[in-house]
């Protein structure tokens, strides 16, 4: 991990960038401010004239993180593609998010929990929006006859549990890429929804 020169002034999205490889590598609870002023040298003080906590560099990551996915996401549903297209491209699109910003998606899916309950329950309503759109895609699957699901729910959380995964295993250099992994998610996906029939509701 880098730090920042010390000639180069330091911006918001320095200290938000490096805050982000700290806590994938050392965890939320384990960084201390301090950490993050070393990281960007500054000192202690100065740091706080740019943010206020660590909850509010861990809110403006979490925020950053679901921007991104969920304007993907708002893409791959606009677009005029049967409901498996739509599948295919949203997996393949949040699998390269997830390889290609890994220290926010690390932040994503495992610092989460960390935030305060006020903050928390305004990020869960981010998330769920994202998670809402996936269930768009699957409902309409459903709706043509592509996909035989009952508990739509379930099986978003699923799939994108499946995805999410890579944060924990995913290497740049392994032997598969991105989208060799995307691609037999996709594969998996499809196979279960053509199929499914479990013991529940559509979400």
């Amino acid at each position: 991990m880098s730090a920042v020169s010390d000639r180069t002034p330091v911006t918001r999205e320095d200290i938000l960038a490096v805050a982000a490889q700290i806590f994938r590598r050392k965890g939320f609870h384990a960084t201390s401010m301090q950490d993050i002023a070393r990281a960007v040298n500054l000192q202690k003080a100065s740091l706080y004239h740019h943010v206020s906590s660590k909850q509010e560099i861990l809110l403006a990551l979490l925020d950053r993180a679901l921007d991104l996915l969920i304007a993907s996401m708002q893409e791959v549903v606009s677009q005029p593609l049967s409901p498996e297209e739509k599948l295919r491209r949203a997996i393949q699109t949040y699998a390269t998010i997830l390889a290609e910003h890994r220290d926010l998606a690390a932040v994503l899916l495992l610092e989460f929990r960390f935030l305060d309950p006020d903050l928390r329950a305004r990020h869960i309503r981010r998330r769920d929006e994202f998670e809402r759109l996936w269930r768009e895609v699957v409902n309409e699957g459903v709706a043509n006859g592509d996909f035989r699901v009952d508990d739509v729910a379930l099986a978003v959380r699923a799939i994108l549990g499946m995805v999410n995964w890579l944060v924990m295993w995913y290497r740049p250099d392994g032997p598969l890429s991105t989208e060799v992994i995307a691609h037999q998610f996709a594969e998996l996906a499809l196979e279960g929804l053509r199929h499914a029939e479990c013991n529940g509701h559509a979400g």
